[in-house]
């Protein structure tokens, strides 16, 4: 503990950048140095320990690279590669079988000693400087600003505090004298060993959507953060370990499809969680769910906001609008995407307007430094396919009322930035489907596209029509259009003046339609529930001797 709290106040006091990583590899010791080589590789996490990649899988690295400039900062194994030239098995065998030998101790672990070790881990995460480290590492890896890190691992704790009371949660049901004796009596009990699959773009918060809480349930865990931002899920995993959790417990490995062909497949993981794009999560809950997992994948979302022009609160609603758009550089899976205006045509006008005045005073740059609203995206090839739906949405008749495309931060000019961006479709048809790729993508960038319909009839039906279902939100002072709204809406998660309406984890996220595969939630009850199983239990204690315990024909029980 001693070294981790140096280490801490190292990373405090040393910004870490790209330039300086290679001068600082205490600060971060999953990485693994050689002589020679100029970027470290990305250890794996097993066992309790941190494990560098076999040998024979140097040729199967993937590079990680820092957004905002380009630049590579490590390497990350492909551990799903098995080491030709030893017998050693490859480094997901050896996460899978760390877990499983894990299992047995920890399942029998009673549930508030559980529930204490993450209740420790929750006080430690509440450390600042501890949320700062988390948050520098993705700031560095993801490109999100320095603030929004720091909300990125403080939605993740809200989790963490939520899964210390699990006991409440995972209590059965019982019923006596179902018959003469005979009571039956049921058990939540956990699955073994489970795997997550990890985004890039909340490399904190989604994780501790998924391990603490099967933990709790007492599973045992294989987490594969992305292959783009590793480093905020190696800090997670060696917190917990150096609090005390027992080694096996919790296992990060690192690498791409391969790797996750590999948990997919694996006759040992029973359950998989998943956060990501549609492609991939279908994909991962069709392979799954045919290999015998039990799958939960929340995919991805056009989240439409409606505005009721003529009673919304006009300056407050706008600022809403473009943080919801624009924050986190629009990837997120909760960002509103979409804004219908309900009214003229002619007010529209004056609303675009002022959402475009509120998105160019964002500011567009290294999420390190100070002021900046907007950081880079992911890759170069995420602010290629962004650019080209914006070109190709223009082609086909919209209008851009703010072109972020080409935007250049002076010294990361090679980096990937958009600055917010404003598409307006102007008036549609609600009975005619909309096609222009604005629409019709999920472009995960900041772009946000605006249409205008005369009703608030109108805009339900176009935001019901959509196939994604993830989240909504409506702008209004009328009571009586925000009840009619969240009551003939189909997303799962709606706001009324609220633009990213994510439930606490008392609750569950509730996304549906083409935003989730699979039927049970994330977090909440939800989410303790994809964690376990039911056992039922009926016993017969008769209390004197020669009584019925059962013939040959079916039992029939509670006639007399």
């Amino acid at each position: 503990m001693m070294m981790l709290l140096a280490r801490l106040r190292s990373i405090r006091s040393n910004k870490i950048t790209a330039a300086a990583l290679s001068a600082q590899p205490n600060n971060a010791p999953w990485l693994q140095y050689y002589p020679n080589h100029k970027h470290p590789d990305v250890m794996n996490f097993i066992n309790g320990s941190f494990q560098p990649p076999a040998i024979g899988t140097c040729t199967d690295r993937i590079e990680c690279r820092d957004p905002s400039t380009n630049e590579v900062l490590s390497y990350v194994p492909e551990s799903s590669i098995k080491d030709d030239t030893t017998t050693t098995p490859s480094a997901l065998e050896q996460a899978v079988a760390a877990a499983k030998d894990a299992y047995p101790s920890w399942s029998s672990t009673p549930v508030q000693t559980r529930q204490r070790i993450l209740l420790e881990y929750a006080h430690f995460l509440h450390k600042k400087e501890v949320r700062e480290e988390i948050a520098y590492w993705i700031t560095l890896e993801n490109g999100k600003t320095m603030a929004d890190a720091m909300g990125d691992v403080w939605r993740g704790l809200e989790v963490v505090e939520a899964a210390t009371r699990v006991g409440n949660d995972m209590m059965g049901d019982s019923l006596q004298n179902l018959s003469s004796g005979l009571d039956t009596i049921s058990y939540r009990v956990p699955l073994g060993v489970c795997a997550g699959i990890a985004p890039f773009n909340f490399p904190a918060m989604i994780p501790l959507w998924m391990a603490p809480l099967a933990l709790a349930t007492g599973n045992t865990y294989v987490l594969k953060p992305s292959e783009k931002t590793p480093s905020a899920s190696m800090l997670l995993a060696s917190y917990l370990n150096d609090l005390g959790l027992p080694p096996g417990v919790l296992n990060v490995i690192n690498g791409s499809h391969d790797t996750v062909d590999g948990l997919l497949t694996h006759p040992d993981i029973k359950a998989i969680s998943f956060v990501g794009s549609n492609k991939a999560g279908e994909y991962i809950h069709d392979v799954g769910s045919k290999n015998g997992k039990r799958v939960q994948a929340n995919l991805g979302a056009k989240n439409h906001a409606t505005i009721i022009m003529n009673d919304a609160d006009r300056a407050s609603t706008i600022k809403a609008i473009a943080g919801a758009a624009f924050g986190a550089a629009g990837q997120r899976c909760m960002a509103l995407s979409v804004v219908i205006l309900v009214g003229e045509l002619s007010e529209s006008e004056g609303w675009v307007n002022e959402v475009v005045e509120e998105a160019k005073k964002l500011k567009v740059g290294n999420g390190f430094q100070e002021g900046v609203d907007v950081g880079p995206l992911i890759s170069k090839e995420a602010a290629d396919r962004a650019e080209s739906i914006i070109q190709s949405s223009i082609d086909e008749g919209a209008t851009c009322r703010l072109d972020g495309r080409g935007a250049v931060v002076d010294g990361f000019e090679d980096g990937n930035f958009l600055g917010p961006t404003v598409i307006d479709l102007n008036c549609v048809n609600p009975n005619e489907p909309i096609t222009n790729p604005a629409y019709t993508e999920e472009i995960f960038a900041p772009v946000l596209t605006v249409l205008t319909v005369p009703t608030l009839d109108d805009a339900i039906k176009i935001t019901n029509s959509n196939p994604y279902g993830n989240g909504c939100a409506i702008f209004t002072s009328s009571g009586a259009a925000a009840r009619k709204y969240q009551f003939e809406i189909e997303a799962g998660q709606v706001g009324i003046n609220v633009p990213i309406p994510v439930p606490l984890p008392f609750f569950s996220f509730t996304g549906n339609k083409a935003s989730i595969r699979g039927d049970v939630n994330f977090y909440g009850k939800s989410g303790v529930n994809f964690f376990t199983q039911l056992k039922t239990v009926t016993s017969n204690w008769q209390y004197q001797e020669g009584a019925d315990l059962g013939g040959v024909t079916m039992p029939v029980v509670g006639t007399k």
